[in-house]
Parts: structure tokens; C-alpha cells; sequence
């Protein structure tokens, strides 16, 4: 039971009984009411003629002197046949002359307020008036009324109250009763009918609700792949889908979340191993030179001392490239855009390579074609991505080959290429040449950078609203491409 009221099914339930009793008690009572003023009112309509009649029987006995023998043996007998009235004679301020009622029943009122008396002769019973009881300070009665000849020249009104006293106590009892009664049976039959059938609506209203609940539940426990079924387009329909785009949504954060430890770890186990490397090797050739130093020769510690050099050089770079690929990742680099010639840029980058092409015994080339745009973009990342591309060609080609950097006019765009005669690029190992620390070898080589080149590029032309291609075939080579945005004529002036 605890349960029930505490889901939505039992609060909403209670919440619709108490306001169908409510309901239910407001419409017993506006049905009372009215069915009292429609009595009323009924009955004064009925009763409007009866005043006058009775002042036509009493105006014989109302001469000079009243014969209340007569009237009061007329009365009786009148109050004998209908005894639910009483009947007084007022003048024309309204007091008491007399009254013709059971004897044992007291008048405490000495006047009757002429107001309702004369509303109701003059409006012929239209609506209910209700008039001063005689018997009752604090209420007011239904009443028929008329005028009539006290005297030769004394004018009254004869004043009948309609349910006296002694119909007042012979009802009051089985009115009561007979309301209550009727109205707690209404009200029963009507609360037991509308609950039931309310009551089964509101379940199987709230059955999907309760099937999204369910849902909710077993997303909590770890069926990320859950969803609700869209049967409708209302308001649970609209729920529906909202829970479902926002399952996707989170089992896609989920699985990011999962694909970013696996590359933490592995980016950990990367950076630990070339790390572990190159400082081995640094720490074995000082040892080296420090046990024997006085037997090497100085061409021999000259040698020590240049590996030691070059494996801290290959951890300087490593160390630099981690810190400039976690301020791109995070965010805290921004490209500085300005209109630049993207040519010169080609060519100024190609000239600073050129000498270690020649040494490995390559050619660097560059294509400039005349009339190239000026382009958006960052100088100095640019550079340092037509840095990484070409020192990624030069490593993976062999001596005698070429490495060529190109520069296209596009509708809206310039495209730079950089492409190499390698071996080309192994098809397994093409959806992961961007990622961090990967070592996949081309065909024939051995990967001995950092693993980082490829990856910073492909983050700086992101930020540029681009993005890297790569064309490949074994034995013929490797091209890598983006797209930089050209600078309106407008933007130029």
C-alpha cells in the first residue's frame, strides 16, 4: 500500500477521489439548495391566491368590532384541513393584531417588516419572498399576504405563513433524513462508478509511463543499447524520443569515454617506452664513459657523448610535442586568421628542407602556379603542418626520390598537397596513420619518430575547419592534402 502511494499511478488515483468527493459533496450541495428554492417557490406560487381568498371569507367578520368567535372557529377549521399554515392580521404599519396558530406556540415578534409584504403583492408571486416569522427572531418564512378592511375606514393585511411550526417539527426529521439518505446513495453510486472507470483509465493511461520508468531502470543498470519504442505523437511520444536521442547521446559519451582510457593507457605505454628508450641509451653510454674514461679515446667519448646528445634532442622533441598536442586538444590554442600567400609560405618551408633531402639524397619540389589567392589562416600552424607532412615524406622515401609540394586554385579554396615516391602506405595501417604513437611502418620501413607529426597536423587543419586526405598506393607513393578558405577580393581592399 506504502508503495502505491508512493508512484504516480496511486498519488494521481488519490488525488482524483478526493477531488471526485469533492466534487461530488459541492454538487449534493448546490442540488439541495436548489431543490429547496425550487419548493419555495413552488410552493409560494402555488399559495399566492390564498391570503386574498382568506381575506374575502374574513372581511364579513371584520366590521366595526372583530367576531373572533367566528374567525377563530373559521380558523380552526381552516388550519384542521391544511395545518402547514399560520395566519395573522397586521395593520398598516405592520403589528400583530392577532394570530390564529396552535395556542401552545408563542409570537415573540410584536411587527412584521411591510417590506417582503408589499414586494409580493405587488410583483403577483413572480419570484420567492421570503417575510418575517413571527415566531422566530432570527429566520425568515415563505408567506402569502393581501390586504384587507380592518374596519370601515381601517386598512390591514392578513399575513399566512406557509410551513408553520407544528409543519416544521412534523418534517424537519424526515426531511433530513430523507435528504441525507438520498444523497449519501447519489453520492456513493456516483463515487463507485466514476472511481472504478477512472480508475482503469488512469492505468493503462499510466502504463507507459511506468514501461519508460522500467526502462530508466534497466539504463541505469547497464543496458545502454535500451530503447523505448515512438507509438504515438503526443506528449509520452515526445518523451519517448527525447529518452532515446539522450540514450544515444550517452551510450556515444560512454564509448568515447571507454575509447579515450584505452588511448590514455596506450598513450601512457607509448610515452613510457619512447621515453625508457632513448634514456637507457643515454644513461648506458655515460655510464660507459664514466667506468672508462681514461681508456676511450677521445673519438670514442666524442661518439658516446653525440648519441647522447641526438636520443636527448629525439626527448626534447617528443616531450614538446605532447605539450603542443594537449594545448590543441584542450583548446587553449587558438589559429590567429590573417591573409597570407600561401605560396610563399610553400616555398620558404621547402627551402628550410632542402638540405636535409639532399643529404638523404632526395628532391624537394614545389609547384607554384601564378595567380593563387591569398588564404585565411594561421602562419605559423600552417607551417608547422607543411613541416610535419614534409619530414614525414623524407623519412619514409628512399634515396633518389622526390617529394613534391603543390599548391591548387579550388572554386573557394586553395589545396595543398605534399606527395612522395615512398613505398606507399599499407592499406591496414590507413585509418590509424592520424592517430597518437601509431608506429604502423609503411611497407618496407621502419617507423622511428614520435608517433605525434600526423596527429598535430590533423588537428591544427581542423581548427582551421578543414580536414586531411590521403591518397596512397604501394610501390608509387603517398599524397597528403587540405583545403585552406581564399580571402574575398572585398576583404582584401
Amino acid at each position: 500500500m506504502k508503495t502505491l502511494l508512493h508512484s504516480f499511478y496511486g498519488k494521481l488515483s488519490l488525488t482524483f477521489l478526493v477531488l471526485l468527493l469533492g466534487m461530488g459533496v459541492v454538487q449534493i450541495l448546490i442540488s439541495v439548495q436548489s431543490s429547496i428554492d425550487f419548493v419555495k417557490e413552488a410552493d409560494q406560487r402555488m399559495n399566492q391566491s390564498l391570503a386574498k381568498n382568506l381575506a374575502v371569507d374574513f372581511e364579513p367578520f371584520l366590521g366595526d368590532t372583530m367576531n373572533m368567535p367566528e374567525i377563530e372557529h373559521m380558523m380552526h377549521y381552516l388550519m384542521v384541513i391544511n395545518p402547514h399554515i399560520e395566519i395573522y392580521l397586521l395593520d398598516r404599519e405592520g403589528q400583530v393584531l392577532a394570530f390564529f396558530a396552535e395556542p401552545s406556540l408563542k409570537v415573540v415578534r410584536e411587527s412584521v417588516n411591510l417590506g417582503p409584504v408589499r414586494e409580493f403583492i405587488s410583483q403577483e408571486g413572480d419570484l420567492a419572498v421570503m417575510g418575517d416569522d413571527p415566531r422566530r427572531l432570527d429566520r425568515q418564512k415563505l408567506f402569502s399576504a393581501a390586504p384587507i378592511k380592518l374596519g370601515p375606514e381601517k386598512d390591514g393585511y392578513i399575513y399566512v405563513i406557509l410551513g408553520g411550526e407544528q409543519f416544521d417539527y412534523a418534517t424537519a426529521s424526515l426531511w433530513d433524513s430523507f435528504l441525507i439518505s438520498t444523497a449519501a446513495k447519489g453520492l456513493l453510486i456516483a463515487v463507485i462508478c466514476t472511481a472504478v472507470i477512472g480508475l482503469v483509465l488512469f492505468f493503462f493511461m499510466t502504463r507507459r509511463l511506468r514501461t519508460m520508468s522500467a526502462a530508466v531502470k534497466r539504463f541505469e543498470q547497464g543496458e545502454f543499447d535500451h530503447r523505448l519504442e515512438v507509438d504515438s505523437p503526443d506528449e509520452f511520444g515526445r518523451l519517448a524520443s527525447t529518452f532515446n536521442k539522450m540514450a544515444g547521446t550517452i551510450e556515444s559519451n560512454i564509448d568515447e569515454l571507454k575509447r579515450t582510457d584505452d588511448l590514455r593507457r596506450e598513450l601512457v605505454a607509448n610515452v613510457s617506452h619512447d621515453l625508457r628508450s632513448p634514456l637507457g641509451s643515454v644513461k648506458a653510454h655515460l655510464e660507459t664513459i664514466q667506468m672508462k674514461f681514461d681508456s676511450l679515446s677521445g673519438e670514442e667519448k666524442k661518439s658516446y657523448i653525440d648519441i647522447s646528445l641526438s636520443n636527448i634532442d629525439r626527448l626534447s622533441r617528443l616531450v614538446h610535442e605532447l605539450f603542443e598536442l594537449s594545448k590543441l586538444d584542450a583548446s587553449q590554442v587558438e589559429p590567429q586568421m590573417e591573409p597570407m600567400a600561401i605560396s610563399e609560405l610553400v616555398q620558404d618551408v621547402a627551402m628550410k628542407f632542402q638540405p636535409q633531402a639532399e643529404r638523404k639524397g632526395l628532391k624537394c619540389v614545389t609547384v607554384l602556379p601564378e595567380g593563387l589567392p591569398l588564404v585565411k589562416a594561421d602562419v605559423g600552424m600552417i607551417e608547422r603542418v607543411l613541416s610535419n607532412l614534409i619530414e614525414n615524406a623524407i623519412h619514409h622515401t628512399e634515396p633518389g626520390g622526390e617529394i613534391r609540394i603543390e599548391p591548387n586554385r579550388l572554386e573557394s579554396s586553395v589545396r595543398v598537397s605534399v606527395s612522395d615516391t615512398g613505398s606507399g602506405i599499407a592499406e591496414k595501417d590507413v585509418p590509424h596513420i592520424f592517430d597518437r604513437f601509431y608506429h604502423g611502418p609503411r611497407v618496407g620501413k621502419k617507423s622511428t619518430g614520435t608517433g605525434l607529426g600526423l596527429a598535430i597536423a590533423k588537428k591544427i587543419v581542423e581548427l582551421h575547419g578543414g580536414d586531411i586526405r590521403v591518397d596512397t598506393e604501394l610501390k608509387r607513393g603517398t599524397a597528403f592534402s587540405f583545403d585552406l578558405g581564399t580571402v574575398s577580393p572585398s576583404s582584401q581592399n
